[in-house]
Order: C-alpha cells, then structure tokens, then sequence
C-alpha cells in the first residue's frame, strides 16, 4: 500500500492544531470553514453548514464515527463552532453548523465568508472537493508540475463503463471517484474486476428502487468491493425443495 501523497490533502495550519490542541480537531474545523466559503445555506445573516455524523465522518474517515461526533461536541463546548436547526421537517435532527469567527478573529488562515458566496452545501454532496489542489513534486519534477497519473486511463475506462451502463455522467477524476477507483486498483483489483462489480450490482439493485441509487462509484468500489466481486449465492438442496413440496402439499388439505 502507497502511503505517500497521491490525493488532494486536507490542510491545516500548524498554529491552529495548536490552538485546539489537537491535529484532527483542527482539520475538522478547517474543512468546515471550506465548506461555509461555499455554502448559499444563509440564516441569520451568516452561511451555515449542515451534515449528519456519518456524512462528515465520510470526509474524517481515518477517525471512528463516534471521534468525529465527540470532536464535533468540543468543539462546539469550546465555542469554536455555533450550531442549530433549519430542518424544515420537526424530527430532522441533523444539525448545522458555523464557524464562531469571532473566536477565530486573531488566527491566520480563516477568512470570514460573506452572504452571496455561489457553492454546494455540505450535505449531499456527490463529490467531495479539498481546500487546494496538489501538485506532486519529485526528483523528477523539482519545478513542480504535474506528474501523469499512471492510473487515470483506467479510471477512464471504468468510468465510462458504468456510465455506459446507467446512462449517467460520472467523472472519473471527481475527487471521490477518483479516491475510490485508485484504492482498489492499488489492491490489485483489475479493470475487469470493476466492470464485474458493476454487472453483478446492476443485476442485484437495477429492479430495486431502494437501492438503485447506490449503483454509483463511492458505493461500487468502497470497502464492499470485494463481497461485490464475489457475491455468495445460496444453493437450495433436496431438502429444502422436498419441504417445499410439503408446504404445498399442506396447503391443498
């Protein structure tokens, strides 16, 4: 496995995890503060931000759900984020969340967004975007440019598969696609095993409006992709055809 930077990062600065006292406290507040530059989810003459625990987990991935909702928690009894609730639906309890600039008036690196500001809201979200993008730099690239990406025809080729097969329009470098499809290959997985992946849970969700949203590539090819490629079919032995015919048998008296 490559541990080496080969994704848009998340970013903070050094004196704001000081600050909290705490690296992941700080990239949790930074990302959020991104998302408010881009929010147009305006109440009270400031943007807000809304998600559940498991959406912002999805972004914090390397901490445990119930981390990401006890950091939210402190941070919020630290006064450094203001919450509340514009559901429109009463039992909605998802919570919303602003930055108290305020408090951070006096740190480097967090400008105030102001109303008007065109973006996606956090909630929702099919692709998740990072605070700047990468440019990868190696002995073979000391001036910084962009280095191809080894993986990005097959990304292309799977994209396009899927795409092809659903009538959609996934991007295969939106930041998500991208992380998902690169993980997997890095696995070992083949391009072939994707398109089987896809085959088998167009054949298993196609016909099931539930489900037929999650034929999309953060589902396909997240930690599942491996029970997806290799789905177990249950065989019904002369037993179970034998009790069948019992029941119906049964059901004639």
């Amino acid at each position: 496995m490559n541990l080496l930077i080969d994704e848009p990062p998340l970013q903070v600065l050094p004196s704001l995890a000081k600050e909290l006292n705490s690296v992941d406290k700080a990239i949790m507040l930074q990302q959020i503060h991104y998302w408010s530059l881009r929010s147009t989810n305006i109440h009270d003459g400031h943007k807000w931000v809304y998600n559940t625990v498991k959406s912002w987990h999805d972004q914090f991935s390397w901490l445990s759900e119930k981390t990401v909702q006890r950091y939210l928690k402190q941070l919020e009894d630290d006064s450094y984020l203001i919450t509340s609730n514009f559901n429109k639906a009463k039992f909605d309890r998802t919570k919303w969340y602003r930055i108290n600039y305020d408090k951070m008036t006096s740190r480097r690196g967090l400008t105030v967004p102001t109303n008007g500001t065109d973006g996606p809201e956090a909630k929702g979200l099919t692709d998740l975007t990072y605070t700047r993008d990468y440019t990868e730099t190696t002995t073979n690239n000391t001036k910084g440019q962009a280095q191809p990406d080894g993986l990005a025809s097959s990304r292309k080729e799977i994209i396009e598969y899927l795409n092809q097969k659903l009538g959609t329009a996934f991007k295969p470098n939106a930041a998500k696609n991208r992380a998902f499809i690169n993980a997997r290959l890095k696995e070992g997985y083949t391009v072939d095993d994707f398109k089987k992946v896809i085959d088998n849970q167009i054949a298993n969700w196609g016909n099931n409006p539930k489900m037929v949203r999650y034929l999309r590539p953060e589902t396909l090819f997240g930690t599942k992709f491996d029970g997806y490629l290799n789905p177990i079919h249950v065989q019904r032995t002369e037993r179970d055809q034998d009790l069948d015919g019992f029941a119906g048998q049964w059901t004639n008296f």
